[in-house]
């Protein structure tokens, strides 16, 4: 009778050791599931499909620090191509200049002021001349905010007697703002703008 007992005090013992075995397994498990399935989540999140040119093209999105050169490169070059791009017509030239300015602050503002007062516009739009400019290169420190830039490029000027090239080098800094807008999808401001060489490289005439 006493060992019947016993066998039967073991057997409980082994059979309460395998539960709470078999609980913790299972604890350990729905934990790993658990975290996987967040894992997945913020993968699947991450993903995002752009149509082009009618097909649907993978990409993967990461966070704005990830990308936060090529988008203060690309904002810089945005202002200057809408700054300097001119055609001989005032309502273009209105309409790319209000496209900059949305992209920086009043030191912009003020160097188009500068150059309406002069009769730079006006000598545009009479003289049927046209203007672009290309980007060389961008350089933008992400180290501090502001962050500092300078731009390298060249301007294209188009007169019914010469093309002039000039060499356009131009700095200041990226303030980041909270909010995209349709104007400034970036989300950044440029401050303290300054030009600091325009000056002629070549000269063709035609």
């Amino acid at each position: 009778m006493f060992n019947q007992l016993k066998n039967i005090d073991t057997a409980f013992k082994h059979v309460r050791l395998f539960s709470l075995v078999l609980m913790v397994a299972s604890a350990v498990t729905a934990c790993y599931a658990v975290y996987r399935s967040y894992a997945y989540i913020d993968t699947v999140q991450k993903r995002i499909y752009v149509i082009y040119n009618g097909k649907a093209m993978e990409a993967l999105a990461g966070s704005r620090a990830d990308n936060i050169g090529v988008e203060a490169r690309d904002h810089v070059e945005d202002f200057h191509h809408w700054f300097f791009t001119l055609t001989p017509d005032e309502k273009a030239i209105t309409s790319n200049i209000t496209r900059a300015l949305y992209l920086a602050d009043e030191s912009a503002k003020k160097q188009y002021d500068n150059l309406a007062e002069s009769g730079y516009y006006a000598q545009i739009v009479s003289a049927n001349i046209s203007q672009e400019v290309t980007r060389d290169s961008i350089v933008v420190n992400t180290e501090v905010h502001p962050y500092h830039f300078t731009f390298y490029g060249k301007e294209r000027i188009v007169r019914s007697t010469a093309i002039v090239t000039r060499k356009l080098v131009t700095e200041g800094y990226l303030r980041e703002l909270k909010q995209r807008t349709d104007q400034n999808s970036h989300a950044f401001l440029i401050e303290r703008w300054a030009i600091l060489e325009n000056s002629d490289i070549e000269v063709i005439k035609r």
